[in-house]
Parts: C-alpha cells; structure tokens; sequence
C-alpha cells in the first residue's frame, strides 16, 4: 500500500538572510519608479509675490477710487428712495424753477447768513440742493455774519441762516425757511407786476417819506425792497384813488378830510380795492376826522379808551398802554409767527361787520387786558360801569368779501400776473405805531407789517407746495414685547455671544 504523499515545508533560503535581503533588493528593482518631489520655491520668494501681489490690489482699489470721484464730480445723479418723496421738490416748485429767466439774463442770488459748515448752514445747504438739482445755474453765496458783520447790517440780518434773495433790484428777505417760502419768496421776485401802493396825505397822516418817529418811511423803505411800488396820494388834488392802485394805506389824520374826500374812499372799496386802515386812540375820542363815511361802510366801532395790558410788564415795558400779540389765529397772517407784536398805543374795536362783510379772523390780547377809559397814572383797576371790558380785545379786524366783478375784469386787462386777490381784503389796526419809524423793528411788528401788505395784495402764498406725507409709521410695542427685547438685548444675547466664543475655544483646543 501506497503512502499518501507529504508535503514539506518550505525550505529555508540556502543562502541565509543576505540572499532574503538580495531577493527582496530584486523585487524592489522590479518595483515602478517613485515619482520626483515638486520644487518648492524659497520662503523669500512667495513673500515677494505676495508683497507684489497687495501693491497690485492697491493700485488698482486706488485708481477705482478715483475714477468713482472724477465720475460723481463730473455727473451729479440723486437718487430720492424714500416712499413720499421727501428729499425732493414738489411738482409746483419745479414748475417755478423752469420758468425762471436765464442765469445771465437775470441772475437769481441767493445769500444765506450763516457759515456753511454750521449746523444751520448744514440744515439750509440741504435744502438749497434741491433747487440746485434742477436750476444749477442760482447764483448761491455764504456769508459769515461774524466776519462780515458790515454786509449783515446792511442787509438787515438779525438771525442766523437769514436768506436775502435778489433779482432784478428786488430783494425778499427769509427769516423761517422751507420749501414753500423759499418758492413763494422766487415766485414773488419773478412777477411782471408788481403790486401798487398808495399812501393817503395831505391832512397831517403819518408821512410815506418821512423820517421822524411817527411816520411810516422805514415801512415803505421795507415794502419797496419787496417789490412793491409806492406812491403818495392827496385826494384833495387827485380827485379819486387811481384804478391800478393794488393796495390803500390810511392812517389816522390830524386834520379832518373833505366831505369829497371820504366819498372818495368808498368809492374805492364799493369798487373792489383792498385797504390797510391804521387807526389812533384818539379815534374813539375825537373822532374819526372825516373818516366816519369809510367807517360806517365797513361796520366798524371802536371801543372807548385805551388798551391796558398787563403782560407788558413781562415782557419789560414799563407802560401798561404797550398791547401785546401772541395768540395767533390760522391764518396767513399768524401761520408760523413766533413771538409776539407789541402796539403802543392801540384802541380796540368791537369784533362785527357791516352786512355783506365777513370777518375773517381778529388779532387779539390775552386775558389780562381791558379798555381803560380814565386817566392812566398810578395803580389802575377795570371799572366795568364804564364800559370797560375784558380780554381778549380785537386790536385788529380782518375783513373779506367776494370782489365785484368789474374789478376782477380789469385786473385780467392789466397784463402779466394780476396781483389783487379773487376777494376783496380790508384791514383795521387799532395802532398805526407799530408800523411807524420809531417801533417797526420792535418784537415781530416788521413780519406781522409785512404780512398784511403781502396778504392784502394777494402774494402771501403764490407757491404752496402739498404737504409731504409723514412716512415715519409709529411702532408700538406691548410690555411684554418690550421686556423681551430689553432682557434678551442686554442679558441673552451677550451670554449666547459669551457662550459660542468659549465652545469655539474648547474646540480649538480638542482638535
């Protein structure tokens, strides 16, 4: 029988351990070749390339920069991206600024009293840059008041960011500034035709040209710088007020008018024409001199005596005859008037009408006044048996109507923009000194003097741009709301901020 055959382990190499090693040596030979290590460039050498490589970045964000700048200086584009459209003109101003002569044919300049990189400055260069946008030709200057103190004076700047506007020898004078007066301040300067002023003499009246204390010279001086054109008017040789006559002034006379004469002013009202009627204390004394007529035609009556009033010592006047303005009524004659107007020496009148007369609006005095009738000296009390009454008193009526159309017709006639208002406006003041020489530039009796010429003549809103819509919606928000934000605004947030900047460490550290 047979043996199974065996198998034998392999046998040890017969060279020993260097012939393993020459065999292993053999197959590494067999092996593929390794493939070469990649040169690497030296340290000093990357750094030059990264240096070279930030100066290339910063040239280039350099040129960028500069060619951004050469392109914004070169082509002025705003943008207005909030929803009303506040940074912008309204489409009324605009339309104003289009029809605005040619820069060189009529330059419109600008000066604002105010240095440019204050805060004012700032505020009204803001505003100014909208009118820049689309009439780049305005002529706009800076003046320091400080350092240019004699061209303020001369200017009669009393304010801060006083705007002075000129074109063609007039000259409009801001003191509050927006887009509306600002417009309507151009557009007056822009009329064809100016509005006529007549000035009644010849019976003793407060004199248009005049110089004394009494008279109205620095009035007309100012209604003159406006664009207004001013003319004396003695009935007694004219006969009657010429048609093209805007607006009449009257102050109280000292000698009595004609019976002729009186006629003569109704008939200017019965014709249309508008009328600023100053009158004196002595009017309910002495009577009206010859000016009863006018008077009963318009309903008006002054109450006995003299205005007292007891805020003027407040405000630092010794006498108590200084009357003081300070509640204004909505109107163009009190919209945005700060301060007060202080008269003198004023009556006040009983706050009616004539029928087919309206009263409009009254300017009135505050509680602490009456009409004292006595001799005002010493301590003085209100005696009501005497027909004094208590404040508020009307020291000034404003009266309108409808204008009769005739009037209408001729001022369509008289060519360029017609200045007369559509209704017929009259004025009574129960003190003709706080438009006189000695107290116009007291408190605000310039502006609210200004204001009437302007108001009756029609130009007191010649540009009203719609008000800009508010935007800003109110957010409110519930206790628990607001406690939530609060406590996760200063106590969470910072521990989740505080929280992740350490597992952030921690990982850092593990890895």
């Amino acid at each position: 029988m047979t043996a199974p055959p065996r198998i034998e382990p392999e046998a040890a190499h017969p060279a020993g351990p260097e012939a393993a090693d020459a065999d292993d040596a053999g197959q590494a030979d067999m092996a593929p070749p390794a493939a070469a290590p990649a040169a690497v460039s030296p340290p000093g050498w990357r750094r030059l390339h990264r240096v070279a490589a930030d100066a290339v970045f910063a040239l280039l964000l350099l040129a960028l920069v500069l060619t951004a700048g050469w392109l914004a200086a070169r082509h002025d584009h705003t943008f207005d991206w909030s929803s009303s459209a506040r940074n912008s003109l309204s489409p009324e101003s605009i339309a104003l600024l289009e029809r605005l002569p040619d820069g060189a044919e009529a330059p419109l300049r600008i000066t604002v009293f105010a240095p440019r990189e204050h805060r004012v400055g700032r505020a009204v260069e803001a505003l100014l840059a909208r009118y820049r946008r689309h009439r780049p030709d305005l002529d706009i200057q800076w003046v320091d008041p400080q350092t240019a103190p004699g061209r303020a004076r001369n200017a009669d700047v009393h304010l801060l960011g006083q705007l002075v506007l000129e074109q063609r020898g007039r000259r409009e004078t801001l003191e509050a500034l927006s887009e509306g007066t600002l417009s309507s301040a151009i557009a007056r300067l822009t009329l064809e035709r100016a509005p006529w002023v007549a000035v009644l003499e010849g019976h003793g009246e407060r004199a248009m040209a005049g110089g004394a204390g009494a008279d109205i010279g620095r009035f007309a001086q100012l209604l003159r710088q406006r664009g207004f054109r001013l003319r004396p008017l003695d009935l007694a040789s004219a006969g009657r007020v010429p048609d093209n006559t805007d607006l009449l002034v009257v102050t109280a006379p000292s000698i009595a008018l004609f019976p002729g004469e009186a006629e003569a002013l109704v008939d200017y009202l019965d014709a249309g024409g508008n009328l600023l009627w100053l009158l004196d204390p002595g009017a309910s004394t002495d009577g009206l001199m010859g000016l009863e007529p006018l008077a009963a035609y318009l309903g008006v009556r002054p109450l006995p005596g003299m205005v007292v009033d007891a805020q003027a010592s407040e405000l630092g006047f010794e006498a108590p005859t200084f009357a003081v303005l300070d509640d204004w009524p909505a109107h163009p004659l009190g919209r945005d008037l700060k301060g007060h107007v202080v008269l003198p020496g004023s009556l006040a009148f009983a706050p009616a009408a004539a029928p087919g007369w309206l009263l409009d609006t009254t300017l009135t005095t505050g509680a602490d006044s009456w009409n004292e009738t006595g001799p005002i000296r010493g301590e003085i009390t209100r005696n009501p048996a005497a027909g004094e009454q208590a404040g508020p008193l009307a020291l000034a009526l404003v009266l309108t109507r409808p204008r009769p159309a005739p009037a209408r017709a001729a001022d369509a006639d008289a060519g360029g923009e017609p200045a007369a208002p559509a209704e017929q406006r009259v004025i009574l003041v129960g003190d003709g000194d706080f438009a006189s020489n000695a107290h116009l530039a007291t408190a605000g009796n310039r502006e609210l003097a200004l204001r009437m010429a302007r108001w009756l003549t029609g130009l007191e809103d010649l540009i009203t741009p719609p008000a800009a819509p508010d935007d800003r919606d109110n957010f409110v928000l519930s206790t628990p709301r607001a406690w939530a934000i609060a406590v996760g605004g200063v106590f969470v947030l910072p521990a989740l901020l505080v929280a992740a900047g350490l597992w952030i460490t921690w990982r850092r550290g593990t890895a």
